[in-house]
């Protein structure tokens, strides 16, 4: 289950100051931690890698993540540097350390699992965690998207989920755990081709890597890139050129990440103890500036609904009046059409009566006439 910032923010100020108190931060106080004497680890030897990208693919299968933009089989993308990404835990990048002419050199960018990983010294809520294995593990249903492990990680390894606004997760190469504590290889190990990664106990990576040296002189620049690089990690590489090279730090040292921040994570339970106290605070008042809001827009939308209701009403009206106008107009319009037609019809009538009762008179006359001359 994933939970949100504002969800923390609501349980944080509910659950009081009692218990944050007892989530201290691991590996925040002076105290070094050797790393567990029978973790495993994966050696990267760079000379036989030939940058088929079978890892990645494998990486990508095994840990459920969606397709690249462009397939694995497609090599060009290995001409620029990438580095790892919240849809990709590790990647192999080309370099050509002696011009282009010559053959290139492959580095792999991933999480390395340190001994005392910085991301978990870093991480107040211990959402990260050195297992016995050697893997250092993530756990997304204590995160509080801080990013404090982006920040404190010297291998910028840690990427962010930023295209999910509820529920973002930190992403990172996991040294395959759930798949180790089955007892199976871990999924770019099993997929390498030319045995450039070869899996075991670190302490046994750390002795085939001396005797790869002794049987190929001239051939490794002889360090063990992880054996002591920010205290060892649990991934080691090998190289036929520098590590800066292959895209490595160079200017790490040897302590631990643990060692530089104890001074300030030491204080870091008792600022995640006053945490509760502020946070509470901050959400009350986000609480009343929301509720404050949605009470002016609530004001806002009924003041327009009541001037729209109104003027829609007189709108209404208007129409009603002028058409009640232009009814009584009609009608009175027609009633005067049918007094005028009737009008006219009963004159024609009239004027055809008059017409008809005319010669029946002047017959009459005349034969009167008539009468008179013969008697």
């Amino acid at each position: 289950m994933s939970i949100s910032r504002r969800r923390f923010l609501g349980w944080m100020g509910a659950a009081g100051m009692g218990v944050t108190l007892g989530r201290s931060a691991r590996a925040a106080g002076p105290k070094t931690f050797p790393g567990y004497p029978e973790s495993v680890g994966v050696l990267f030897d760079s000379t036989l890698c030939i940058g088929c990208r079978r890892c990645e693919a494998a990486c990508n299968k095994v840990n459920h993540l969606p397709p690249p933009e462009r397939p694995f089989d497609d090599l060009t993308v290995l001409e620029e540097p990438r580095r790892t990404r919240w849809d990709s835990y590790m990647v192999i990048n080309k370099y050509y350390p002696n011009g282009r002419e010559n053959p290139p050199a492959y580095g792999r960018m991933g999480c390395n699992h340190c001994k005392e990983p910085a991301c978990a010294s870093a991480c107040f809520v211990r959402a990260f965690a050195k297992e016995p294995t050697g893997a250092v593990t993530y756990d997304e249903t204590v995160c509080v998207g801080c990013r404090y492990c982006m920040i404190a990680c010297p291998f910028e390894i840690p990427t962010y989920e930023y295209h999910k606004v509820l529920a973002p997760r930190i992403s990172k190469c996991t040294l395959c755990q759930p798949r180790l504590l089955k007892g199976l290889l871990p999924g770019c190990v099993e997929a390498c081709p030319t045995e450039a990664l070869t899996f075991g106990k670190r302490e046994d990576l750390i002795r085939s890597a001396h005797q790869r040296f002794r049987m190929h002189p001239g051939r490794y620049m002889e360090h063990i890139y992880g054996e002591h690089e920010m205290g060892g990690t649990n991934w080691l590489y090998l190289s036929g050129v520098p590590f800066a090279e292959i895209g490595k730090r160079e200017d790490l040292g040897t302590r631990a990440a643990p060692e530089f921040t104890a001074g300030a994570l030491a204080a870091v339970p008792l600022v995640v103890g006053l945490w509760p106290v502020l946070l509470t605070g901050i959400y009350a008042i986000s609480r009343r500036k929301e509720k404050m809001a949605d009470e002016e827009r609530t004001a806002a939308v009924a003041d327009a609904v009541a001037k729209t209701q109104a003027a829609s009403d007189e709108k209404l009206s208007a129409a009603m009046e002028k058409a009640k106008k232009e009814k009584e107009s009609a009608v009175e319009g027609a009633v005067k059409k049918a007094l005028e037609e009737a009008e006219k019809a009963r004159k024609a009538e009239m004027a055809e009566a008059e017409k008809t009762e005319t010669p029946e008179a002047g017959a009459g006359e005349k034969a009167g006439k008539d009468s008179e001359e013969g008697a």
